[in-house]
């Protein structure tokens, strides 16, 4: 009997059941496709947010306070130096997927000798560019300020030192400061010496510029080579001052500010939820765990400002999530209010002719059901193309629909359905016969 009802309800109010179904499947759509942003937002804009630079830096353990950045302005005789043998070890950890890429630091102060036979003091900074490093399990694999400083601007050409084969001369980026500063620009040749100690004799090098490169920090002040040149020119093969790593994390909470104060003060299970979710200061820890004489800090300038952002972009999501449900269901109360109140007749015949209350409000209730289901299916289709859209555009790669999204959206489209039809179906159903057929509802 009751299917037969919903038949003929179905039947003779299609017109009604696609309006609701239209308003399901809109608020359906839009909190699909907002699911599925938020569950991969974190992942797309924590890569995006690599933008901002590597958001931990490696040192020698006996370097209790550094710059941020390695400026090489004390001497070299008096400083401890990490070995280059031990850089793979950043790629040998738990978390070695979220490490986006790293490069090593060594800057020195040295002379600049220019045609005229003029010497000026140059502070130059050997890294990586691109380089390719022998990581176990993973070949052809490469890294360098190319991967982790994205947003350094280079006018020219980037260093290629994917080999260390570069030929008489060394190719080199230049700072803009120091270009400016030295008249120097794209294509001059400049010849560094260096001298360890007044009784050695110099170590001469001769670089070609190959762009200008611009960075908002120190490097700007700076003429960038490779590592392994600046080595050579410092006597200082298989050394470096630091490590640039740049990874991927997850926002601080409650627990990771607590390891921050004190590691050895958390309990065995929460030590092993810490080491185990991808924070800032649980991969800082872990590489000072795989990189013997290390001090491992994170750049919390960075890592701050990235957990911040996607804490805020995921909190504005579930806002405007909340608003779409809290539509939804108020144009679904309304179009079923009056679908019911048309049907007010209708109503008082069932209770004339003897049926109960939960039946009358049941028949409602199922509609509500069907009517939510499809919309919801319906708008799940809808919001994986409004995903993929949205990560196209945004982060030019189509952001991955979780399968968990469909059954959630499903649910969530009924209950709003059933909310909706909750108080006009109850009202309509507590009234007599006679008043519904006679019009004093």
């Amino acid at each position: 009997m009751l299917a037969r009802m919903l038949f003929q309800s179905w039947r003779y109010g299609l017109k009604r059941k696609f309006l609701a179904i239209v308003t399901i499947f809109l608020a359906a759509g839009l909190i699909s496709a907002l699911l599925a942003v938020s569950i991969d937002i974190g992942d797309k804009m924590a890569k995006e947010l690599k933008s901002y630079g590597a958001n931990i830096l490696v040192e020698p353990a006996s370097s209790a306070v550094l710059p941020d950045d390695v400026s090489g302005r004390s001497s070299l005789a008096t400083q401890d130096f990490l070995d280059e043998k031990e850089l793979p070890n950043v790629k040998d950890i738990f978390w070695r997927n979220n490490i986006v890429g790293f490069a090593p630091l060594l800057s020195a102060q040295v002379k600049a000798n220019e045609a005229n036979g003029a010497e000026k003091d140059v502070s130059i900074l050997g890294t990586f560019f691109d380089h390719n490093i022998p990581v176990p399990d993973e070949e052809d694999y490469h890294t360098g300020q190319k991967i982790i400083s994205p947003y350094w601007q280079v006018e020219g050409e980037w260093v290629d030192d994917a080999t260390d084969d570069f030929g008489e001369q060394i190719p080199a980026l230049l700072g803009a400061q120091l270009a400016k500063q030295q008249q120097w620009k794209i294509g001059d040749v400049i010849t560094l010496s260096y001298q360890a100690e007044e009784s050695a004799s110099p170590q001469h090098m001769t670089t070609l510029v190959k762009g200008i490169v611009k960075t908002g920090g120190t490097e700007e002040q700076q003429l960038i080579l490779p590592l392994s040149a600046v080595q050579n020119l410092l006597g200082l093969d298989g050394k470096v001052q630091a490590i640039k790593v740049s990874a991927l994390t997850v926002p601080e909470n409650d627990l990771s500010r607590k390891a921050r104060a004190n590691v050895d003060g958390l309990a065995a299970e929460e030590y092993d939820r810490w080491y185990c979710t991808a924070y800032v200061s649980s991969i800082s820890h872990q590489l000072e765990e795989a990189i013997s004489g290390a001090i491992v800090r994170p750049i919390w300038q960075v890592a701050a400002s990235e957990g911040v952002v996607i804490e805020k972009i995921q909190l504005l999501l579930a806002v405007v999530t909340l608003a779409a449900l809290i539509a939804a269901a108020m144009g679904i109360a309304s179009l079923m209010t009056t679908t019911i109140i048309e049907r007010s007749k209708e109503i008082g015949l069932m209770k004339a002719l003897g049926a109960y209350q939960w039946q009358i409000v049941l028949l409602f209730y199922c509609e509500a059901i069907i009517s939510g289901l499809i919309g919801g299916i319906l708008g799940c289709v809808a919001g994986w193309g409004l995903a993929r859209f949205i990560g196209a555009t945004l982060f030019g790669a189509p952001l991955s629909f979780a399968w968990v999204v469909i059954p959630c959206v499903l649910v969530i489209s009924v209950l709003i359905a059933v909310i909706g039809a909750w108080f006009p179906a109850h009202r309509i159903a507590r009234l007599y016969p006679i008043e519904v057929l006679y019009g004093r509802q």
